[in-house]
């Protein structure tokens, strides 16, 4: 007796118009404690949708409060560093955000051009600027 093979149907998706469950609450002991943390290198650059829901798996959190979380800490940056306030943000454990004064710089003319020696160059003055420096904290240097 030969048996015969009927032909496998493959899953089609279809849409439902079904309502959607109410969002979930967050669980009321932190995820942290509860599961491992994760310490496998990442092979790939994340994007800010993939950083996002990575935190909101780990933490229990939904993506959309996780990125109110993160748009916070960037106005609270921002705050730290803009024109008239301290000019310096600390994230603990992982890095510090700094802002450094330059000063003005004067025009010179005559200065040794350092490409062609024997010729002279004229520098072009430049004004005062502010500039971000972003400084690894201990803890930061540890991970590599």
């Amino acid at each position: 007796m030969a048996a015969t093979k009927a032909p496998v149907k493959k899953a089609t998706a279809q849409k439902t118009t079904a309502k959607k469950a109410p969002a979930k609450k967050a669980p009321a002991t932190p995820a942290k404690a509860t599961a491992k943390k994760k310490t496998t290198a990442i092979r790939d650059r994340y994007t800010k949708s993939q950083i996002l829901a990575e935190i909101a798996d780990n933490t229990g959190l939904t993506k959309r409060q996780v990125g109110e979380v993160l748009d916070e800490l960037s106005d609270l940056i921002e705050r730290h560093v803009k024109k008239g306030s301290t000019g310096e943000f600390t994230l603990p454990g992982l890095l510090k955000i700094k802002t450094v004064k330059k000063p003005a710089r004067k025009a010179r003319k005559g200065v040794p051009n350092p490409f062609r020696p024997g010729e002279t160059m004229d520098i072009a003055a430049k004004p005062a600027s502010t500039k971000v420096k972003v400084l690894p904290l201990k803890s930061l240097k540890d991970f590599v």
